[in-house]
């Protein structure tokens, strides 16, 4: 019997067949993060509005993209710099090269077209951005409540745990409640 050419575990290596987790196994879209994926027009706009405020490298550009966003877009140098590249040779972006390190800025006429970029919802202010980084505090706050309880569960009375199992569905409730509100 012939093995299939994909490996020995199934289509493209993996145990339960093709992947699941994007194509570095991390999460639904390839990110370590999970979290959704931006287009290339977004890295464009992104980069042209970043690079209307001064001239920045590679980096610095993934890591103002990554706290703009609060953390919920880090792009990847694989998607910046290739980015960074059409946009020079489109004429939009000259390179300047000191030592090992390039700085990228705008021409005249990647000026234009970093204001047209900017003319759009940016990135990082899209509705569902805003939404995700307005909710970033919630599983934090959700895993200090497990912690709470579980002091309860391990080191309360039986009349603590009481109160809290109220407390819990009085929460719930009130979560309910706020919902809605809209």
């Amino acid at each position: 019997m012939m093995r299939e050419a994909f490996g020995p575990r199934g289509r493209r290596g993996g145990p339960r067949g093709p992947h699941r987790h994007g194509p570095h196994g991390h999460g639904p879209h390839g990110h370590g993060h999970g979290g959704p994926r931006a287009g290339r027009g977004d890295v464009r706009s992104a980069i042209l509005v970043l690079l209307s405020e001064g001239e920045m490298h590679g980096y610095q550009i993934i890591r103002e993209i990554e706290d703009r966003s609060s953390g919920t877009w880090k792009p990847s140098p694989g998607s910046v710099y290739p980015t960074l590249q059409m946009l020079a040779d489109e004429g939009l972006v000259e390179v300047a090269e000191a030592g090992s390190r390039k700085s990228y800025h705008l021409t005249e006429e990647g000026k234009v077209a970093a204001k047209k970029a900017a003319e759009r919802p940016l990135p990082w202010k899209t509705p569902s951005a805003e939404a995700i980084n307005k909710a970033a505090g919630l599983p934090r706050a959700g895993a200090e409540l497990a912690q709470a309880v579980g002091q309860v569960a391990t080191s309360g009375t039986p009349k603590q745990t009481e109160a809290t199992i109220e407390t819990l569905k009085d929460a719930r409730r009130q979560i309910y409640a706020i919902l809605a509100e809209e």
